[in-house]
């Protein structure tokens, strides 16, 4: 029986102690400005973003998000992990690294459900929007009460948008995204899930060992490889 939903690769997150490191640091690796992004009122978040998308993984774009420290405390715990004290130390300590990916589905009550039928709890399905110059932008989008990425960041968290997609307003930036590899101790069981959401695992592989985001970029200055 096929999946009920097919996900994609969405984009991936890169977490910052400030959006500002986030932005120098991104300049420093991979030779690039981001583009504009915007603020999560419903997270206490902002974000910059740039197009990484290639013929495996259209659509993609790369994500360099921190706490905004001019909004208000959110009412409910962070997404991605953002509020966890050892995550929050090691990126202020290491500086911004990969952390997490995001999948964009059809039907994300329908994924959650799939996820759910594997003894997986991927969080309810929140509603969000941004302003942005080309309108508002609105999504749903998967988070636990708790703000967990799970698998450390190896299990996605589920997207849907709304009729504009990100990418629809971003310029080509010159980096494509070729390769996500994840290692994880409970490989096959986040391989499984990955198959009841409809991620292909020849598009995000899954191997077993200690628990790493790898992600491979080509850039103007050649291949660049980014670890959680």
């Amino acid at each position: 029986m096929p999946p009920r939903a097919t996900a994609q690769l969405d984009h991936l997150v890169v977490l910052a102690a400030t959006l500002a490191e986030g932005v120098a640091w991104c300049e420093a690796t991979l030779c690039l400005t981001p583009g504009p992004g915007g603020q999560h009122a419903l997270m206490g978040t902002h974000n910059r973003l740039f197009s990484i998308a290639s013929a495996s993984y259209p659509q993609a774009y790369f994500e360099i998000i921190a706490i905004d420290p001019a909004a208000p405390p959110p009412a409910r715990t962070r997404w991605f992990d953002m509020d966890n004290a050892a995550l929050r130390e090691r990126v202020q300590q290491q500086g911004p690294q990969l952390a997490h990916f995001v999948a964009r589905v059809p039907d994300a009550p329908a994924a959650v459900a799939a996820l759910r039928a594997q003894g997986i709890e991927r969080g309810d399905v929140l509603q969000a929007s941004r302003p942005t110059a080309q309108g508002l932008l609105q999504w749903q989008i998967t988070v636990r009460e708790d703000g967990q990425r799970l698998f450390d960041g190896g299990l996605p968290t589920l997207i849907q948008w709304g009729a504009v997609h990100p990418t629809d307003a971003m310029p080509a930036s010159g980096i494509t995204l070729e390769q996500l590899a994840v290692r994880h101790p409970q490989a096959d069981t986040l391989a499984a899930a990955y198959r009841a959401i409809g991620l292909g695992l020849d598009r995000v592989s899954v191997q077993a060992g200690p628990a790493r985001l790898q992600a491979l970029l080509h850039t103007p200055r050649g291949p660049v490889q980014l670890s959680s």
